[in-house]
């Protein structure tokens, strides 16, 4: 992310090129915070769209600060004060955000759960958007088509992910594999052989055996291909790797977020091999359509098709 900095009376924080989006620079800011206004910043955070319609003393109770430290915390990114504020906080929910903070409380009724995790998804994939890089794209799907075997390989979640990959390509005529174990995938990597590619998923990029595995595969001369996080171990051993950076707490938390940003990056990839491939594919894919039509029972109103 560019970065780009203002001062406002010597006192106004390092703000982002996208300068309309206030919960990126809330995100970004905490290290220029005091302790009290870090506080607030949480509050205003953890549900932003509440946020919008509170009070400067319904806040300052919140975040357990007086009233004059949310107005000098509001200042430091909106010089016009708490209106204003609450007025850019607004317009950045309208416009989204790479990452909206949306921890589910143990309060919170079934309302408020739902709207908590779909703003978060739908933020999640407006962040992908702006990461992924076309030129990337293009090359891991010149890869895809090349690959004499291709082998998807994840941990936990991304084992799910890596699967459901399994069910996208498999309809390319590419010889595919997915497991979720991980001594196979330990087995298979050390058998590895030139033109075979390896693509790896993981949220974190840390985890040891998916690292492991990567290193094993490229030591046999297969291309190691990365779904991961922008600067992560795997994305350093990968040949190639598209990097995101979805700011998920996978130790604390079960992932969500991230798994549906796994998942739509692997839609526009099997899309690009599908455009690639063009009409040659086409018959291959009626005849699974086909051969799934038959096991589902008929839609009211459709007929026999």
């Amino acid at each position: 992310m560019t970065h780009s900095a203002e001062n406002v009376d010597g006192d106004r924080l390092q703000m982002t090129h996208e300068a309309d989006n206030l919960l990126v620079a809330l995100g970004d800011s905490n290290a220029g915070l005091t302790r009290s206004e870090q506080r607030v910043a949480e509050v205003i955070l953890d549900d932003p769209r509440a946020a919008t319609r509170m009070s400067i003393a319904t806040l300052a109770q919140k975040a357990s600060v007086s009233e004059p430290t949310v107005n000098r915390f509001c200042r430091k990114f909106e010089p016009q004060g708490y209106p204003a504020f609450k007025l850019r906080l607004a317009q950045s929910l309208v416009l989204g955000v790479p990452y909206v903070s949306s921890t589910v409380s143990p309060d919170d009724d079934t309302a408020t759960v739902s709207d908590k995790i779909l703003d978060a998804a739908m933020a999640s994939l407006r962040g992908v958007r702006s990461q992924l890089d076309p030129v990337v794209v293009e090359r891991v799907v010149d890869s895809l088509l090349s690959a004499k075997r291709l082998f998807f390989v994840g941990a936990g979640v991304s084992s799910a992910v890596a699967r459901d990959a399994e069910q996208h390509f498999f309809r390319f005529a590419l010889p595919i594999a997915a497991t979720g174990d991980a001594l196979m995938q330990r087995m298979q990597a050390a058998s590895a052989e030139p033109g075979d590619l390896y693509f790896m998923i993981s949220h974190t990029g840390r985890t040891r055996d998916i690292v492991d595995i990567a290193q094993l595969a490229l030591g046999r001369g297969a291309e190691v291909i990365a779904l991961t996080a922008q600067g992560s171990p795997l994305a350093r051993v990968s040949a190639l790797s598209i990097e995101l950076d979805v700011q998920e707490d996978t130790d604390a938390y079960m992932p969500m977020t991230s798994r549906i940003a796994q998942l739509a990056v692997l839609d526009v990839l099997a899309a690009g091999v599908t455009l690639r491939c063009g009409d040659s594919l086409q018959p291959r894919l009626r005849a699974i359509k086909q051969a799934a039509r038959a096991t589902r029972y008929v839609a009211q109103g459709e007929g026999a098709k």
